[in-house]
């Protein structure tokens, strides 16, 4: 549900994926993003009203995704679409984050648009020595990837987390992943995945790519 750049540019996406897609916008002129390459369903009608979810095979589709430009319409559609028509999978675009832990206890999957493109940009800014793997709904508390300098090779796992404030979820080391005990201590090659919230993440890169400070252990 919605035609604009994130509902067209996602049809698309699942069209390459040889999935069977239909688009519902309320405004029938939005579907000259789709182009003339898509070949999927176009509906013009609210996307919480049966009928039109109904005209859309609804009652068939594996998926439901509510990209329109309102916070209410999405998760309206998204409830109708989870609890009326039992689709499996089901999310709701938001561009308020505080609604999103609301919206979770729904049962309902919400992607926050300002977090998430904060990230995307800071990201490009600042370089991938560590990328954002997922963040909460709520966007305050994130899971980073984090490739590390070579001088903390032979210093305890702990000591990064004390540095930074942080906590290392998991060590993906020679391919296999590891959770970590107290006693861990870092080696070569080891990538860690460390949660964070965003005001640790400045003290977190600086960390990662410097090293140690002192005599650290």
């Amino acid at each position: 549900m919605g035609c604009g750049r994130v509902g067209s540019t996602l049809a698309h996406h699942l069209q390459r994926l040889e999935h069977s897609v239909a688009v519902i916008d309320q405004d029938p002129t939005a579907f000259r993003r789709l182009g003339s390459s898509f070949n999927g369903k176009t509906i013009a009608g609210i996307g919480f009203d049966r009928d039109t979810l109904m005209d859309a095979g609804i009652e068939v589709a594996g998926a439901f995704a509510a990209v329109s430009s309102g916070d209410n319409s999405n998760i309206i559609a998204a409830r109708v679409a989870r609890e009326t028509f039992g689709v499996g999978h089901v999310v709701a675009r938001i561009y308020d984050p505080r609604r999103a832990e609301v919206y979770e206890r729904l049962g309902i999957p919400t992607i926050a648009t300002v977090p998430w493109t904060a990230s995307r940009l800071l990201k490009n800014i600042l370089g991938g020595t560590i990328d954002e793997e997922w963040r909460d709904p709520t966007g305050q508390v994130v899971m980073l990837h984090v490739v590390i300098a070579e001088g903390w090779v032979g210093h305890k796992l702990k000591s990064f987390e004390e540095v930074t404030g942080a906590r290392v979820a998991l060590i993906s080391r020679f391919g296999k992943g590891e959770l970590p005990t107290e006693h861990t201590v870092i080696q070569a090659g080891d990538e860690l995945h460390v949660a964070a919230t965003d005001d640790l993440a400045d003290g977190l890169r600086e960390a990662a790519a410097q090293g140690p400070v002192g005599g650290q252990h």
